[in-house]
């Protein structure tokens, strides 16, 4: 039941891109063009899901497989549902392509799936 450290760095990761755009999207030139597009609220919610997910997936990969594998699905979910729901959210920010709008909700249902599994997982000690 040792961590997984590809898991770990790939949160930490997602983690550290979080804190980026996040800032990008505060302050600068980044900041200028959403305020200007409107698009500042998408910017903010796809920072408001992608920085605690990013906390949960580190936890999720430190507690290693201790959640079997409804935990490691979990975890594979919520990575995956991070990149599609906030993915699409920033990126329809910066370019306002229509189409973008569709991928969200499936990265929506992606987390909600990973929490769902997180319910059944089997958790053991170390």
């Amino acid at each position: 039941m040792q961590p997984n450290s590809l898991r770990i760095r790939l949160s930490a990761f997602l983690g550290l891109i979080a804190i980026v755009l996040g800032a990008q999207g505060a302050h600068g030139k980044i900041h200028d063009a959403l305020l200007a597009a409107g698009t500042l609220d998408n910017w903010k919610t796809a920072v408001s899901y992608h920085l605690p997910h990013s906390i949960l997936l580190l936890v999720l990969a430190l507690l290693g497989s201790a959640g079997g594998k409804c935990g490691s699905w979990s975890w594979r979910c919520l990575y995956a549902g991070v990149l599609l729901f906030s993915g699409s959210l920033y990126l329809h920010a910066l370019t306002q392509v229509k189409w973008l709008v569709y991928v969200t909700p499936v990265g929506g249902l992606s987390i909600m799936v990973g929490w769902g599994l997180l319910i059944f997982s089997r958790w053991q000690r170390a």
